[in-house]
């Protein structure tokens, strides 16, 4: 089973899918951040800036499987 992808088109140069997905995935990362914050993600681990790289990677990983 082959997945077809669709390059995104900006100014007549082709964009790889997985460049959209990545700035997806930093944009939803971006509108959570506050929402982390407000419950207190930081708190929870040793190393939050670690943490938060996890939670984009995994983001982002669910939108390259998904989309």
């Amino acid at each position: 089973m082959t997945h077809t992808y669709r390059e995104l088109v900006v100014g007549g140069v082709l964009i790889a899918p997985i460049v959209s997905y990545a700035a997806i995935a930093l944009l939803a990362f971006l509108l959570l951040r506050p929402l982390l914050r407000f419950v207190g993600f930081a708190r929870l681990f040793s190393n939050p800036s670690l943490a938060e790289l996890s939670l984009y990677v995994a983001m982002f990983g669910l939108l390259a499987l998904f989309c």
